[in-house]
């Protein structure tokens, strides 16, 4: 179902700023550039693509106290909040508490981690990211149960090397507040690896700020929002103690500049080792999938991706349609290409592995592809005959069908296609409905086969409308509005630098 596993790297970068929940007025949806969706869905993709007040900060600021503003799922899965304390000397202490629920209120362990990070150098691979080195000096637990400290010195005894085999004896009794010492860089000792434990996410780092709208009883004010984007971890087990990120996490928010309401920012904020944070109850929503479902920031996957996604599921026949805008700027200002993708899916079951989450298996039968710069065309027009619509009929803005040639093989499109995904609904603090859709594999693969269903999830997507009984396809969306300019600017030119970037990058994805 997920048509975002294409990569075209450019070099542009630019940066802009975000307005949330703000009313479109009329008068801003008239013109040729106007999209035929209702308002909200058009306004939320506009301020996305036309970018507002967000900024990076480069380099990036990072001392301060950072936190989580949720529950947060990682892949396995895991449930865990997080509290990351930055110092001006470049000293960290990190606190990650993991629970059995994923509603993050039955804590098992807390870890706290100490070491020191160096900023480096903007990343070559992730346009907007910097890399930093970290070493870490200590890693203590504390169990918050027997139970919790039972199966996880087990699991560290059996798979932590010979140096932790007795790293607790099997009948140790809990003591409350007791803190285990588990990596000691002094001691040349590391019993983290049956853990899965690692915090390569420091190897990869951004700082967005952004303003967040304040509706107050007369005027319109702003909050700024910090926010912290850490690296993502590898979907695979067996590969996240060697993975080096290339994309990221949610992103943890300072303490001192986080969105408001957040019911969960001052708990996380004030918990340490021996008091993890618990979260306020929040109700399971039912599975329902009917309406419209837009990005609700520019996301960014591994191997350098950047993307917009928009949604609609019709629940009646239990048909769904999205399209996949493609960037080449971590800020989603520069197109690339679209993907337009349908097809169905089946009724849904609740998870076995994950829980509160829902199974679902998704089918792509149709695609269609608009290449938005002139590199993409490149690359589609010197395409194998059958291979990818009609070679030779590509251009910049026009939509060409590549369901007979079954899919796209330069963009990996292989159709049809079978997706076995993950799917959770949650409300913000706002009372908007979001969209939890399965990560994908960090390998550039699919989840195929149900061996490889999701378990954890994308950045959300936000509900724009409900039920509707068609999907008002859009003609012209602000990028193509903008098309005429596009046509007689340098941004058109074909550069070696990144058409040569199209093809390495393109090698390491498939969707098959």
């Amino acid at each position: 179902m997920e048509a975002s596993r294409f990569i075209l790297e450019h070099f542009a970068y630019t940066s802009g700023k975000k307005l949330w929940d703000v009313p479109v007025p009329q008068e801003e949806l008239a013109g040729p550039g106007k999209l035929r969706w209702e308002p909200q869905c058009q306004y939320q993709l506009r301020h996305l693509q036309d970018g507002a007040r967000i900024s990076a900060l480069l380099p990036p600021r990072l001392e301060g106290h950072w936190i989580s503003t949720g529950c947060e799922v990682r892949p396995g899965p895991e449930f865990l909040t997080r509290s990351y304390i930055f110092y001006a000397n470049r000293l960290f202490k990190a606190y990650q508490f993991y629970y059995r629920d994923p509603s993050c209120r039955d804590p098992t362990y807390s870890l706290v981690i100490k070491g020191k990070i160096r900023l480096r150098q903007a990343s070559w691979i992730t346009r907007g990211a910097t890399e930093a080195d970290y070493h870490l000096h200590k890693v203590g637990i504390v169990f918050h149960g027997q139970r919790a400290m039972q199966e996880t010195v087990a699991r560290i005894n059996q798979t932590s090397g010979e140096q932790c085999s007795g790293f607790l004896s099997a009948g140790r009794t809990w003591t409350p507040g007791a803190l285990y010492e588990l990596l000691s860089a002094k001691a040349e000792r590391d019993c983290t690896a049956g853990l899965g434990f690692a915090m390569h996410e420091l190897s990869l780092v951004r700082v967005e700020k952004y303003e967040q709208p304040l509706l107050l009883q007369k005027n319109q004010g702003s909050r700024e929002v910090e926010e912290l984007y850490l690296g993502d971890i590898h979907t695979e087990w067996s590969e996240r103690l060697h993975y080096r990120p290339t994309g990221y996490q949610r992103p943890l928010q300072n303490a001192m500049h986080h969105i408001h309401p957040c019911p969960a920012c001052g708990i996380i904020y004030r918990a340490d080792e021996h008091h993890p944070p618990i979260l306020p109850v929040r109700p399971e929503l039912p599975m329902l999938l009917s309406g419209r479902w837009v990005s609700s920031r520019c996301e960014v996957r591994p191997a350098v991706l950047f993307l917009t996604r928009y949604f609609t599921f019709h629940g009646g026949n239990r048909t769904w349609e999205g399209y996949y805008y493609h960037y080449s700027d971590p800020l989603c200002k520069q197109p690339t290409f679209t993907v337009y993708a349908s097809g169905h899916y089946t009724e849904g079951g609740p998870s076995l592995i994950v829980r509160g989450g829902t199974e679902l298996v998704f089918k792509v039968t149709q695609a269609q592809v608009t290449p938005m710069d002139q590199v993409t065309v490149a690359m589609l027009n010197s395409s194998d005959f059958g291979s990818c619509g009609d070679p030779g009929s590509w251009s910049v803005g026009r939509e060409l069908d590549v369901t007979h040639t079954n899919g796209c093989a330069a963009l990996g499109i292989r159709l049809p296609h079978t997706e076995y995904e993950l799917f959770k609904i949650e409300q913000d603090t706002k009372d908007r409905n979001l969209l939890f859709i399965g990560e994908r594999p960090t390998d550039g693969s699919s989840p195929n086969t149900p061996s490889k269903r999701p378990t954890s999830y994308q950045s959300p997507l936000t509900q724009c409308a409900g039920p509707s009984g068609t999907f008002l396809r859009h003609t012209k969306p602000n990028y193509l509005g903008r098309l005429e300019d596009y046509l007689n600017s340098a941004a058109l030119k074909v550069r070696p630098e990144a058409f040569l970037l199209a093809f390495l990058a393109l090698s390491l994805v498939r969707w098959d």
